[in-house]
């Protein structure tokens, strides 16, 4: 079951995906407004039950895509979380001791099928294909071994980056990461039931059809229940939380030249299991 939220008719909702378009479900849930509420609730399991039965209220082509979680607490990023990317910054160090953390502003998403915003100030835009999860049981100081349980659902991110702006600072990339609309969150949320859909999850980045990145989970340096357990020791996650998990090497930044999204590009990021992430680029206004 894929469970989204779109807008429609100048509304927001959140309902299921089927194949011929979207299930509107919120309005059968006024306690609950968004699917932040719903995860809160421990609901995910409610909705599916809530949509036997029933055919789309929304066709496709009807409606737009949202970031799946609107307005969380928290959006917390893994950074350099692979070998091959570490390898990138050819510093002769192994892996660190700790992982890098750094957090994005919800305003700096948008949909699936919505575009990604270059800038006038900077035309580095750059891709970054990664796997989110999505926090349901909220705690502090999560032990590794209880990790997933602390999991509600599974999503995707191009963790968009304006590259020459995470250089204007010595110890902080937060000013290039955090553009409005420069990344993107979606399409859906995948309720998390299983472990292998982590363990042996595949992420692929491809940019006008061209794979650009492509490793697997179990590659990483920081695995995501080290990361829930590390990020958890200094902040309490909340119902709704977003920790997106690290990228593999490829993005354009490390091409020679630099291979920078442009106006009329469509980056698409697939995982096992969760789907396809797909965005088009387009100049700001």
């Amino acid at each position: 079951m894929k469970f989204a939220t779109v807008r429609a008719d100048g509304a927001q909702l959140y309902g299921a995906v089927v194949e011929d378009g979207f299930i509107a479900l919120s309005p059968d849930f006024p306690d609950w407004p968004t699917l932040r509420e719903v995860i809160a609730a421990d609901g995910l399991s409610r909705l599916e039950v809530a949509t036997a039965g029933r055919a789309a209220t929304h066709p496709n082509g009807t409606f737009r895509y949202d970031i799946p979680v609107p307005g969380p607490e928290k959006i917390i990023c893994v950074g350099v979380n692979f070998p091959d990317r570490n390898a990138e910054y050819k510093d002769g160090t192994a892996q660190p001791k700790h992982m890098s953390l750094f957090p994005r502003f919800p305003r700096s998403f948008t949909g699936h099928d919505c575009p990604l915003i270059r800038p006038p100030e900077n035309h580095t835009l750059d891709y970054e294909g990664e796997v989110a999860i999505v926090i349901g049981k909220g705690g502090r100081r999560i032990k590794a071994e209880d990790a997933y349980d602390h999991i509600a659902a599974l999503t995707l991110c191009n963790e968009g980056t304006i590259r020459d702006w995470v250089r204007h600072a010595k110890f902080n990339v937060t000013q290039g990461k955090n553009w409005d609309n420069s990344g993107a969150i979606g399409p859906w949320l995948v309720p998390f039931t299983d472990a292998a859909q982590l363990d042996e999850a595949r992420i692929q980045t491809r940019v006008n059809g061209e794979l650009r990145q492509d490793d697997v989970l179990s590659r990483m340096m920081f695995p995501i229940r080290e990361e829930i357990a590390y990020i958890s020791t200094f902040t309490t996650l909340m119902p709704g939380d977003i920790i997106i998990t690290g990228t593999p090497t490829g993005a354009g930044a490390r091409f020679d030249p630099p291979r920078y999204l442009k106006p009329g590009d469509v980056v698409e990021v697939e995982a096992t299991g969760i789907g396809t992430l797909r965005n088009t680029v387009e100049d700001e206004a």
